[in-house]
């Protein structure tokens, strides 16, 4: 009986040991942990800045402390920092009276040295009130945005196709920036014989509606192939509505391809039209299908145009900001896309997508999206 006493104790110990290391890991990662590790290292910097400075005052100069406050600034939290900002207050205290006037001579703590300090230390803790405000971890806070980035490429991606056909599309945001306020979501359905893509253009552009666009292509991700082609764009609408967001409509374009006979659909809100290559007469015919913006109002109908695509057509989808600029309309847009796109027709469109938006829209400061799709 006392063994087993003696085991259970043992095992409970251990339990709670296991939950408590892994409650400090969480807290580690998520950046809820202590920083009086990165605090105290931080802090070691201040004395040794200020030994160094009262004994080679010409290299290394009183406002030498800012260093350590901007680390601070980048890594701590605001109650920390200004443990760090007082050890920093007195290290200046006590390079002035070791030094002596700064009227005596050079290397000495100036009103300039003190100003830069105290202007490095305000930086600091604005930084450090505004990642605690946002709740931003220091530890990983720098790669959030990058997996983020990277999750919306992934979720982007279309899915592969059969033999005989090809698809891709290509992405630029407005300004060069890495969020963009168009999205393409896309899924194969009914066994793999249907493709699904939704073309989506957010209202606003670049990083204003970067935060919008990667809420709606959750969502829409979530909504493509769980319900039926026709009733996706309602269900989008709806979905929009119930964000109440002061700019948050949207425009989109759903297409459906059936992979084997070629027969597609293009369902539309508030999208501008597709183009159709037919290759038997080299000529481009535009697919333009009805429907209310995304968000507007509640019981939009949607109303789709049909079409096929035999071998060599090529079907594209594209956002405004491809073919629509300041000094520019639409047809003129569209004309010119069409024009560069004729240049792909002898020799394949696989890579075209990336090189049209280089050919038509290049320094255009819009976010800009194609979706090519092609059969061989």
């Amino acid at each position: 009986m006392a063994r087993e006493g003696l085991g259970l104790r043992w095992s409970r110990w251990l339990h709670r040991a296991r939950l408590g290391v892994r409650r400090s890991a969480v807290d580690y990662f998520r950046g809820d942990a202590s920083d009086w590790a990165g605090l105290a290292a931080v802090a070691l910097t201040i004395p040794a800045l200020a030994w160094t400075t009262v004994l080679m005052p010409e290299w290394c100069p009183p406002s030498a402390l800012a260093l350590p406050i901007l680390a601070g600034g980048l890594l701590l939290r605001p109650a920390s920092l200004l443990l760090l900002y007082a050890a920093s207050a007195v290290a200046l205290v006590a390079e002035s009276a070791a030094l002596g006037p700064y009227r005596e001579g050079p290397a000495r703590v100036t009103p300039g040295s003190v100003l830069v300090v105290t202007a490095v230390a305000l930086t600091g803790l604005i930084i450090a009130q505004f990642r605690a405000r946002v709740g931003v971890p220091w530890r990983r806070g720098h790669t959030m945005l990058f997996d983020l980035r990277e999750r919306i490429r992934v979720q982007s991606r279309l899915p592969r196709l059969p033999g005989g056909w090809h698809a891709e599309m290509a992405l630029r945001p407005a300004g060069g920036q890495s969020f963009s306020g168009d999205f393409v979501v896309a899924t194969r359905t009914s066994g793999g014989r249907v493709l699904e893509a939704v073309l989506t253009d957010v209202s606003g552009k670049g990083m204003d509606a970067a935060s919008r666009s990667l809420l709606l292509s959750g969502a829409f991700g979530g909504l493509l192939g769980s319900l039926p082609p026709h009733a996706f764009l309602g269900a989008a609408n709806g979905y929009l509505l119930r964000q109440n967001w002061e700019e948050g409509f949207a425009t989109s374009v759903h297409l459906v391809l059936d992979l084997e006979s070629g027969d597609y659909e293009l369902l539309s809100a508030g999208h501008l039209p597709g183009v159709q290559l037919h290759a038997g007469t080299g000529r481009w015919e535009e697919k333009s299908a009805e429907g209310p913006l995304l968000g507007v109002y509640d019981g939009a109908e949607f109303h789709g145009v049909k079409g096929t695509l035999r071998s060599g057509d090529v079907l594209m989808l594209f956002t405004d900001g491809l073919v629509e600029t300041s000094d520019r309309d639409i047809t003129e847009g569209m004309d010119r896309l069409m024009g560069e796109a004729d240049r792909f027709v002898a020799t394949g469109f696989r890579g075209s997508a990336w090189r049209l938006i280089e050919a038509v829209a290049k320094d255009v400061n819009d976010d800009r999206a194609l979706l090519v799709v092609c059969r061989d």
